[in-house]
Parts: C-alpha cells; sequence; structure tokens
C-alpha cells in the first residue's frame, strides 16, 4: 500500500506530526528552497537518493509553441535533481496532448492536429537545453507519443485498465473539480490519468525511472502511475509534487494583465522577461530567488539583508540568465539601469496590440499623450523616438516588442496582446 499522507497540505517537516530531517540532498535541497508539498514514501525515496541515483520524470504536454514560467517550477525540479547527481527525464507530450489533461480545467482542451504537435514540441524543447545536460549518463528527452501511439484498445483494457477504479478515479481533483463545478467531462478526457500512469510504467521498463514530480493538481495521476508500478511490476515508484505557486497579491504565476510570460524568447523579448521579475512584490521576492534561481541559501540570504530593490534586480538577473542565458540577462539589466538610473528603476508601462500600430496610436496607448494632437506635436517637435531612434514620421509603424520614449524619462513597451 501506498503511503500517500493524503491530509498533509503542509511542508515535510510536518509529515504526519513529526519533524523529518532528510538525509539525501536531494531533498534536502528542496525541502529548504520550497518545493515539496506532497510525497507518497518519504522515507524510502530519501533512503532511495541517499544510496544510489534516482532517475525521476516530469512530463510536459505540447499544447502551444512555448511554456511559461507557471512551468518554471517543474523546470528547477528537475534541475536540482541532476546537480545532486541523479537523472532526469523530460517527457514530452506528443501522445497525451492528443488527448488533454483535464486538471484546473473547466472546459476540453483544443484538440491539436499531428503536425501542431510536433511544431510545439520542436519550439519547447529548446528551453530544457538551458536548465539541464543532455547526453550519456545524463537528461534524457523523451516523446510518449513513441509507446503510447502503439496500444491497442483491448489489450490495454485487459492489461492495464483492469487496475483502475472509477470510484477511486472520481475522487481525484482533476476529475471531481469538474463534476462539482457540473462541467463536462468528456471520456476521452476521463482516460488522461490513466496513459499518465501508463507512462510512468513504460519509463519505470525502459529507464529503470521511479520518480515522478510536478504541481499539486498531478498528485492523483502521480499516486495512480506509482500504484500501476506496483500492481503490475511489483516494484516501488515514488511521487512527489510541488505546492501551488501564487503571487502574494493572490494572483496564478504564469499569468500578467498582459498576458502569459513566456519561457521562448520569440514569444516574449528578454527585456521584458526581465521586467518580469524585476516587478516582483516585495513579499515575493525571497521565496522566488530560492524557487527560481541557482543562487546558494546562505547568499540569498545575504542579498535580501540589503536594499530590496537591488535583491529584485538580482532576482531578475539571475531569473533571465537561467532561462535566456547570461548575455541577455546582463543586457537587459544594463538596458534598464540606463533607463532608469541604477538598474532599480520601476517597470515599464506596456501598451498590448493585437497587431502593428502607429507611432501615434502607441504614444496615445503608453498614456505619454492625451490624444492624437498631442502625439503629433511630440513627434514634430522631435521628442519620440522608437527603440531610443527619433522619430519625425507620424505614420511610422511600431510592432511589438520595440520600447517607446517621450523625452528623457519617459519610456515604455508596446507588446503582443
Amino acid at each position: 500500500m501506498i503511503a500517500t499522507l493524503a491530509a498533509w497540505r503542509g511542508p515535510v517537516s510536518r509529515a504526519m506530526g513529526a519533524v523529518m530531517t532528510f538525509q539525501s540532498d536531494l531533498l534536502r535541497t528542496l525541502e529548504a528552497r520550497g518545493f515539496i508539498h506532497q510525497l507518497t514514501d518519504p522515507v524510502a525515496l530519501d533512503t532511495a537518493a541517499l544510496n544510489g541515483a534516482v532517475t525521476g520524470y516530469i512530463g510536459f504536454d505540447c499544447t502551444g509553441p512555448s511554456l511559461h514560467i507557471g512551468h518554471l517550477v517543474s523546470i528547477m525540479m528537475l534541475r536540482h535533481l541532476q546537480a545532486a547527481g541523479h537523472r532526469p527525464i523530460v517527457v514530452m507530450g506528443g501522445g497525451t496532448t492528443k488527448v488533454g489533461d483535464p486538471s484546473g480545467k473547466d472546459d476540453a482542451r483544443l484538440l491539436l492536429d499531428d503536425a501542431q504537435i510536433a511544431a510545439n514540441m520542436a519550439s519547447i524543447r529548446t528551453v530544457f537545453e538551458r536548465f539541464l545536460r543532455f547526453g550519456d549518463d545524463a537528461a534524457i528527452m523523451v516523446n510518449n507519443d513513441e509507446w503510447l501511439s502503439t496500444l491497442q484498445y483491448i489489450p490495454f483494457l485487459r492489461d492495464i485498465g483492469r487496475h483502475f477504479s472509477i470510484n477511486r478515479m472520481l475522487t481525484f481533483d482533476s476529475v471531481k473539480l469538474r463534476l462539482d463545478r457540473e462541467q463536462p467531462l468528456s471520456f476521452l478526457e476521463f482516460n488522461y490519468m490513466i496513459l499518465q500512469a501508463y507512462d510512468f510504467l513504460e519509463l519505470n521498463r525502459r529507464y529503470g525511472c521511479t520518480l515522478q514530480m510536478g504541481g499539486s493538481d498531478q498528485w492523483g495521476n502521480i499516486v495512480n502511475g506509482a500504484d500501476l508500478i506496483r500492481r503490475v511490476d511489483g516494484r516501488d515508484a515514488y511521487g512527489l509534487t510541488t505546492p501551488l505557486i501564487t503571487r502574494a497579491d493572490g494572483s496564478k504565476m504564469g499569468k500578467t494583465a498582459a498576458g502569459a510570460v513566456w519561457l521562448n524568447e520569440e514569444m516574449l523579448p528578454s527585456f521584458e522577461y526581465w521586467q518580469f521579475w524585476r516587478n516582483t512584490d516585495d513579499r515575493d521576492v525571497g521565496r522566488f530567488l530560492k524557487l527560481f534561481t541557482d543562487l546558494p541559501l546562505a547568499e540569498i540570504d545575504a542579498v535580501l539583508a540589503g536594499d530590496i530593490n537591488a535583491a529584485k534586480v538580482r532576482l531578475a538577473t539571475e531569473a533571465t540568465a537561467l532561462c535566456r542565458g547570461r548575455a541577455a540577462a546582463d543586457s537587459a539589466a544594463a538596458t534598464a539601469a540606463a533607463t532608469f538610473g541604477g538598474g532599480a528603476g520601476e517597470a515599464l508601462p506596456k501598451f498590448a496590440v493585437s497587431a502593428p500600430v502607429t507611432i501615434l496610436d502607441a504614444l496615445v496607448g503608453l498614456g505619454f499623450a492625451a490624444s492624437k494632437g498631442e502625439a503629433r506635436r511630440l513627434v514634430a517637435g522631435g521628442g519620440a523616438r522608437i527603440d531610443g531612434e527619433p522619430v519625425s514620421d507620424e505614420a511610422a509603424i511600431v510592432a511589438p516588442g520595440v520600447k517607446i520614449s517621450a523625452g528623457k524619462k519617459r519610456h515604455g513597451l508596446v507588446v503582443a496582446e
């Protein structure tokens, strides 16, 4: 029987009412930095991580051309897994994307065709090369369509489906919450948790994978997979979830008023990515330094002991360096310093557009002019600039991703809606 600690929602040290001190570098690190929410068997996993290399995985469905910062906690867990001497597996959900994960959704996800899924996968996978080392005895990237697309329906039902209880499946949040809200749940989506459990079984057989990690909304799916491995092959397997990461104002990580904060450069310029982190609420800076950077905990304490704006700049620069590279991070920090002085100025205002607009529209949209007439006078007087270059043509077209300036002190960004 899997020790699920079903009622536990706090730090691991509070599990079952007792203080637990981890022995392995992996779990000590994850606990200290705030990654651990639930574990299926803390003692057994800690022992396994202490005594040898553990292979663990996280799956990422290919629903769009880029992941966003809501996925960063999972990516950072894989990074810590590798840094502690273990082997991470990145599972690209080429197969499960065809079904759609119902977790956290009121409606069914849009079904994509094979070409769209392949294009999204090709775009998403490039991000992982920033965070993980791939190659011999290093991280592995696989596509679950490799085994899911070859399954035969009747044999799959007989060999795998018989191990799943409908009664139990109905209690997991990914299903229960949808039904409680009286939102439709298709039979296709209902199968998602079985397919994810089968992924874990297949990875265990192929690569000796014994750990699945993910967000707290994946708890039911992860427990199902560990249980399936035990039932079918009689092997031990473990699950670990992270807490739901929200900002101090209660908003969900990954979303802003201007849209998702994408990890891919082509979806969001590096300066805007840097500025997102620079805009972090004072109350979140310490937590985010632990979760989203590699800075040692002692150094984080030292950073937090100083000026909070300097700490935000450090957070922005380190987080951007991981995702976009050190050169992009330093360039963004230098741009902010040149714009605001000291590198710790307030974030640039943004004007979200769905298509290119004129410089007049941009000046009005950013609040730099009260009307197009005032914007025309600003352009005519040489006070308007696009990416630092003066503009004299009031019909000049401005595309998302550029900086607009009015005079020497007012600056803003035109961003994609």
